[in-house]
C-alpha cells in the first residue's frame, strides 16, 4: 500500500492483530491502550478493557488516558472498582491477556523493570514492579511490547520483576503460579512466541523492514523459530483511519504522526 505508517503504528497494529474477541484484557497505556482500543474497533468489539486502577469496561473513550488511574479510564464505564477487585479478578481466571513492558527481558520471557547491574548499586534504576509481576503472575496471556536491542533480549536479567516461564517447563507450576504466561513478544522488529514444549521465546513474524537474520544478531541469546516464520502485512488503510483518527486523534503516541 502507498500510505505511509511509522514503526509504532505498525506495532500497535501488529498488537492488536494478537487480541481475541470476547476475552479480558488488563491494558496499561500508551501502545499497549492504542491496541486495544484499535482491536475493539476493528475485530474484537465485545474485548473487555481493564484498568490496573479500577475502571472496568469503558465502553468509549473520548481520547487516550494519560495513565491507568486517570478518571477518563471511567468514561461509560460498567464498573469503578479498584485495584484490589481488578488483581483478584485476576486471580480467578477472569482476565485473558495483559500488557506488559520491560528493560530486559530473557528467553523464557521473565522481565526486568527493577534495575541494572547489581541491585545495591545499579548502574540504573527503573520504576519496579507496580502491577506488572501481578499481571504476568495472574493472566492467562501476556503480551509485551518493547524494543528490541541485544543488551534488553538477555540471557539473563538483572533482575526478575515479573515471572514468565521461570526457569523453563514447569518453571511457573513449581512457583506456585496459576496456567499462563508469556504468549507474545511485540518488539521492534517483529513478533516473538513462545515454544510451547520448551518454553522458549521463537521468532514467529518479522517486518516488512526486518529479517529473521536482523532479529537474531539483535538478540543475546538464540532464538528459536516458528514451523513456519511469516511476516506481519502493514497496516491497512482502515486500521490506519481508526488509529488516526478515532483512537488517537490528538497523535498523544510517540511518533504516530512521523513518515515511515
Amino acid at each position: 500500500m502507498s500510505q505511509e505508517y511509522t514503526l509504532t503504528e505498525l506495532m500497535v497494529v501488529a498488537a492488536a492483530r494478537e487480541l481475541e474477541d470476547g476475552k479480558g484484557i488488563l491494558v496499561g497505556t500508551g501502545m499497549p491502550l492504542a491496541a486495544a482500543l484499535l482491536a475493539k474497533r476493528t475485530h474484537t468489539p465485545d474485548l473487555l478493557l481493564v484498568f490496573e486502577a479500577g475502571a472496568v469496561g469503558p465502553i468509549k473513550m473520548p481520547r487516550l488516558p494519560i495513565s491507568v488511574g486517570e478518571t477518563i479510564t471511567c468514561h461509560r464505564a460498567v464498573q469503578a472498582s479498584s485495584m484490589d477487585d481488578v488483581m483478584g479478578a485476576a486471580a480467578r481466571g477472569m482476565i485473558e491477556y495483559g500488557f506488559l513492558g520491560g528493560a530486559q527481558i530473557d528467553m523464557y520471557g521473565n522481565l526486568n523493570t527493577t534495575v541494572i547491574g547489581d541491585y545495591n548499586a545499579p548502574k540504573a534504576r527503573f520504576p519496579g514492579s507496580g502491577g506488572a509481576n501481578d499481571i504476568g503472575s495472574l493472566c492467562r496471556k501476556t503480551i509485551v511490547i518493547m524494543k528490541h536491542e541485544k543488551h534488553r533480549f538477555v540471557p539473563k536479567n538483572d533482575f526478575i520483576t515479573t515471572p514468565g516461564y521461570l526457569d523453563g517447563p514447569g518453571g511457573r507450576e513449581r512457583a506456585g503460579l496459576p496456567e499462563g504466561g508469556p504468549y507474545k513478544v511485540v518488539s521492534t522488529l517483529g513478533v516473538m512466541g513462545f515454544d510451547p514444549d520448551s518454553k522458549r521465546m521463537r521468532i514467529d513474524k518479522t517486518y516488512p523492514t526486518s529479517t529473521i537474520e536482523l532479529i537474531k544478531e539483535s538478540t543475546g541469546f538464540e532464538l528459536l523459530l516458528a514451523d513456519k516464520v511469516t511476516q506481519v502485512k502493514p497496516p491497512t488503510k482502515k486500521e490506519l483511519t481508526i488509529l488516526r483518527t478515532k483512537v488517537d486523534p490528538l497523535g498523544h503516541i510517540a511518533g504516530l504522526k512521523s513518515k515511515k
